[in-house]
């Protein structure tokens, strides 16, 4: 099984996503005035475009930031397949997690 990563870094995760053809993305109906809304990677062919709208990297790493949000991301299936798994989570939780995971390899 292929595993999750976490990260904060703004290029390898625009990296991530730009390799993949993704884009920075805002839920329609959310958010206002200098707020995007609830951030979201949209993946053309995965998402509707009735809930989705684009955002610049610039304003999705400013929310990003504000709110110390985390990404977790998968490289490739269990099957070897490049995955577009990814998640935005609290970057705490993010940490707490991967320090567990860690610890349960070493059992």
């Amino acid at each position: 099984m292929s595993e999750a990563k976490a990260t904060t870094d703004h290029e390898k995760i625009r990296t991530w996503v730009e390799e993949r053809g993704g884009t920075p993305a805002a839920v329609k109906g959310t958010g206002g005035g200098d707020d995007p809304g609830v951030l979201r990677i949209d993946f053309p062919g995965y998402t509707g475009d009735e809930s989705l709208k684009p955002i610049s990297w610039e304003q999705f790493f400013d929310k990003f930031e504000r709110e110390r949000l985390a990404f977790l991301y998968q490289e490739e299936t269990a099957e070897g397949v490049e995955s577009r798994f990814s998640k935005l989570t609290n970057s705490d939780e993010a940490k707490q997690t991967m320090r567990a995971r860690k610890g349960l390899g070493r059992r």
